[in-house]
């Protein structure tokens, strides 16, 4: 599948505005800063009991106070993943110079990807149900478990009245899907505006998954690496704001990068390990939807989660569409910073992939020794380079098949 309407009738998208929560910084100037550093977010995980683990580091946001952000829903009605989502919607509309007044006689969308949407209130609630009997389970706890609030508390914060709203949860490709979403919106005149992204919190039952699966390095993440061992699990949330190109120009707006396509993608091949030829196929469509060549693309923002079969799978997938290794753009993998969010990874991306080219810059791949022979990428390792981005390709790849790449490129 690829963005709807024809080139020639489409209205062209642009990003205005980028509003970020992460474990390396909050806000689009300090998340900026932590990308070029190459910071990592990762430390001893604090947000749910690790007894009984081997190895428990993970990329959590710390420092992070909702009752900055939040101003309509009360703090005890917004789980944590929910208070990312809000949080990170206001900041693109400051980031953007657009007041919440500016959008009440606009149609708009809101749209937020997640993986486990208040699945850290529901593991609580279970414990205290299984401890200590019904009576116990908090009812507000309860309220806050569902995942479609992520997108609804976006929206009743900003007191948005004419807006579709979604929470989409297509796993580690959410992000992704939900800004897809945005710039049909856009596109097909349905939408004059979007704030679509994505939103995770920590829970101790996804890590625990990942745990099983032996997918967790118990030192560092290190996407590419010949040495890595998997994921740290993350957490955080990023929106961007969307808007079209006319209405950005006319109102002097800062504009970040164009969204020239994306491309989604489902293969059902397998519960949790990517097909390679899917993933091929997805970029592919992405490509072809922005009506470029491989050739004009300058960087890929990997999936990149630091597992050896995702890892070897993408870059596979990578070459059978940009050949071989000398026609391959740089590759990188922020999760090597962050950790892997869920649902709020590839909207991270493609913050980090806006700020990159707006700022001239391409992120690191951090903890990186030696390469490995069967990735065979250059993944600009530890440190950041300048570098003049014209396009940047952001690969989300979820369990269950779900693909999503979304391209990126300097406004014309």
């Amino acid at each position: 599948m690829t963005g709807s309407g024809s080139r020639a009738q489409r209205r062209r998208v642009v990003v205005t505005g980028v509003g970020v929560v992460s474990s390396i910084g909050t806000g689009a100037d300090a998340y900026a800063r932590g990308l070029r550093e190459g910071r990592s977010g990762a430390r001893p995980i604090e947000a749910f009991d690790t007894t009984g683990f081997a190895h428990a580091t993970g990329c959590e946001v710390v420092g992070f106070d909702p009752e900055l952000w939040l101003r309509r829903v009360p703090v005890a009605e917004a789980g944590r993943a929910t208070q990312f989502a809000i949080a990170s919607a206001r900041m693109a509309l400051d980031d953007a110079g657009i007041g919440e007044d500016g959008l009440r006689d606009r149609r708009g969308l809101v749209s937020v990807g997640t993986t486990d949407g208040g699945s850290d209130d529901g593991e609580r609630l279970a414990a205290s149900f299984v401890h200590d009997g019904p009576a116990a389970a908090d009812p507000a706890a309860a309220r806050r478990v569902p995942a479609s609030r992520l997108a609804t508390g976006v929206a009743r914060d900003l007191g948005l009245a004419d807006v579709e709203v979604s929470t989409i949860a297509t796993a580690c490709a959410a992000g992704n899907y939900a800004i897809g979403g945005g710039v049909d919106a856009i596109r097909t005149g349905e939408a004059d505006y979007a704030l679509c992204g994505g939103a995770d919190a920590l829970c101790r039952m996804t890590f625990t998954g990942f745990y099983r699966l032996g997918a967790v390095d118990p030192d560092r993440c290190r996407p590419f690496d010949v040495d890595r061992h998997g994921i740290h699990t993350g957490e955080g949330g990023a929106v961007l704001l969307l808007e079209p190109l006319d209405d950005a120009l006319a109102r002097g707006a800062r504009i970040y990068a164009e969204v020239l396509g994306y491309g989604l993608n489902c293969d059902a091949h397998h519960q949790v390990a990517p097909h390679g030829e899917s993933v091929a196929r997805c970029m592919a469509l992405a490509l072809d939807d922005a009506g470029i060549s491989p050739g004009d693309v300058d960087l890929i923002s990997a999936h990149g989660t630091g597992t050896k079969a995702n890892d070897v799978t993408e870059c596979g997938a990578i070459h059978s569409v940009f050949g071989a290794d000398g026609d391959v753009p740089p590759t990188v993998s922020v999760k090597s910073m962050l950790g892997h969010t869920m649902g709020a990874a590839s909207a991270l991306g493609a913050v980090a992939c806006a700020l990159g080219i707006d700022g001239g810059f391409i992120p690191p791949t951090i903890n990186h020794t030696e390469t490995d022979p069967e990735c065979a990428v250059d993944c600009v390792p530890n440190t950041a380079v300048d570098a003049e981005l014209g396009v940047v390709a952001n690969n989300a790849l979820a369990f269950g098949g779900n693909n999503a790449v979304l391209v990126l490129g300097r406004p014309a």
